[in-house]
């Protein structure tokens, strides 16, 4: 667990949270929203235990007995709600661990803090019985949502919460915090802050990942030769793509930022700025050869394949089509 002042990014909601403290004027429900590794949780956590921090200032002390409880996740104040299947968050568990505990006070603390992963796997009964305790709570609840995706929640769920947008990490603070905290060089730095798209849980996993080196040179042989493959190749070349299945949206993301240094060398010539800066020849190739309109479909192309598989189109499928795109552009 760590402070608002060691989160990195996000200034808008932790500003807006410390604030709420300062003032006194805490909300009784809030809705996180962003994408899987954006803070989140992180940012839960420290706004959990900083209200219920004895030193009561901005910030967690940590040195306080309840941060030190928070800090090692036996906080009695501090739920995390949990479910046992992993794709629905049921009505008996939300009415067995919030609504049925929500009446007794807290144990010595001045709020009573709940915290919900991955709120749009509620069911709708889950949600209802849910809003039954955001509509009438104790003085003392909190209930954080956090969710990937808002639109699955009940707009009278979302209408009595406060929302709060995790932003993009700007590039060069993702890269900074790489370079100090895990001694990356800049250079493997700059393509996994670049590669994580201002999502600094994700750039710490690939930073971290022993497959990181494996999918990129991957990724890097691919893209050299898929207009030339035939589609008796594409087809064989599933076999091989297959072992990726689990990290496929990070070889995609990776095809992202290969295309899109194709078109920033294409359209400025400036290669200092793209990301794989160090293939500089293959780059020069690529711009020469594809349209402006190519890159253009390429990349719409690489956006469609992660929704087909966010949709669970079949992944074969799915990469034929991907790489038949990118061959007749």
């Amino acid at each position: 667990m760590i402070k608002f002042q060691d989160i990195v990014g996000l200034p808008h909601v932790k500003g807006y949270l410390q604030k709420a403290i300062e003032l006194n004027r805490v909300s009784h429900g809030y809705i996180f929203s962003g994408e899987a590794g954006s803070g989140k949780k992180t940012l839960a956590e420290a706004f959990a235990a900083t209200l219920q921090c004895e030193g009561k200032g901005r910030d967690a002390c940590f040195t306080c007995p309840s941060c030190k409880k928070a800090a090692s996740g036996n906080h009695p104040d501090i739920i995390h709600v949990t479910h046992e299947k992993p794709n629905t968050i049921s009505v008996d568990e939300i009415r067995e661990q919030v609504n049925r505990t929500v009446a007794i006070k807290p144990y010595g603390s001045p709020y009573k803090v709940y915290i919900i992963s991955d709120a749009q796997k509620m069911s709708v009964q889950a949600q209802n019985a849910l809003l039954k305790t955001i509509e009438e709570p104790p003085a003392y609840a909190v209930l954080i949502l956090l969710t990937t995706n808002e639109e699955e929640l009940l707009p009278t769920i979302v209408s009595r919460c406060v929302t709060l947008r995790m932003r993009p990490v700007s590039q060069e603070l993702v890269q900074k915090y790489l370079a100090d905290q895990y001694q990356l060089p800049d250079y493997k730095a700059k393509i996994c802050a670049s590669f994580a798209q201002g999502n600094i849980g994700k750039a710490i996993r690939i930073a971290t990942s022993e497959q990181f080196s494996a999918l990129k040179d991957e990724v890097l042989m691919l893209v050299d030769r898929v207009r030339d493959m035939q589609i008796h190749e594409i087809i064989e070349y599933m076999k091989t793509l297959s072992q990726y299945k689990l990290e496929i949206h990070d070889f995609l993301d990776f095809m992202m930022v290969w295309y899109r240094d194709v078109l920033l060398f294409k359209a400025t010539k400036d290669i200092d700025s793209a990301i794989f800066s160090d293939r500089v020849t293959e780059i020069m190739r690529q711009a020469d050869k594809i349209s402006y309109d190519g890159l253009d479909q390429i990349i719409k192309g690489l956006d469609n394949a992660k929704r087909r598989l966010d949709a669970n189109v079949s992944f074969e499928l799915t990469m034929e089509l991907l790489f038949l795109t990118i061959k007749e552009n």
